[in-house]
């Protein structure tokens, strides 16, 4: 994985960081998350974490549907960086976050902000910081994987260039659509905490085969 200049070592990771709770919100080191934060104290966010280090915390409220100010969150998020930024004239922010390292959370601390902080530990995912992880190669059985990953983009009505997606390295392809496809938040959280990137790899797999065979099935039951 290419770092930026600025990305600290993984021995200087900040422990105490803001976070960024939503549902269904995924990213995974090495990956890039477009943002656009219109809530006050998300924008109170963007620009404290512009002052300091540029990285937030992203995570997830364990009940999608929880619409509390501070609901309950998973234990694991994604640390990440704001690379670029643009305010707009209203004062809202559209920025793009590199994942850096997955962490899992020690205890969520008092602050006088109106966004949330949380401590966190790395230990557990010193590998995501590794460097050249997208050359893994074998973390997916393309044969079986792209025929049902066809049948699933096509139930979206996405338009993908198969010719050019099937050159992708398997790392990149399956961080792409580990956060791009629209699975279900708890399956994000799962494929956010799988260990390895073949655990990822066969989760992904196995998540896309199961939605391209309900979708065969729904169709079956139209025709009938």
């Amino acid at each position: 994985m290419t770092h930026f200049v600025e990305t600290p070592a993984f021995a200087y990771l900040p422990e105490n960081i803001p976070v960024f709770p939503l549902p269904g919100l995924l990213l995974l080191p090495g990956g890039q998350l477009p943002l656009h934060l219109f809530e006050e104290r998300y924008r109170d966010l963007i620009r404290d974490a512009l002052k300091a280090d540029r990285m937030i915390g992203i995570m997830q409220p364990r009940d999608p549907n929880n619409s509390e100010w501070a609901p309950t969150l998973y234990g694991v998020g994604c640390l990440g960086r704001i690379v670029s930024f643009r305010e707009s004239e209203d004062g809202r922010f559209y920025v793009t976050l590199t994942g850096v390292c997955r962490f899992d959370v020690t205890k969520e601390v008092s602050t006088d902000t109106q966004y949330r902080r949380v401590v966190v530990d790395y230990v557990r995912f010193a590998g995501d910081m590794a460097e050249d992880r997208d050359d893994i190669q074998g973390l997916i059985d393309r044969a079986t994987f792209m025929p049902a990953l066809k049948g699933f983009l096509t139930q979206f009505k996405v338009d993908v260039d198969w010719e050019a997606l099937d050159k992708v390295d398997d790392a990149p392809l399956i961080r792409s659509l580990s956060m791009t496809c629209p699975f279900e938040p708890s399956e994000k959280q799962a494929i956010l905490e799988a260990e390895t990137p073949t655990d990822r790899g066969r989760l992904i797999t196995a998540l896309i085969q199961m939605a391209a065979a309900d979708a065969g099935d729904d169709e079956d039951r139209k025709l009938q």
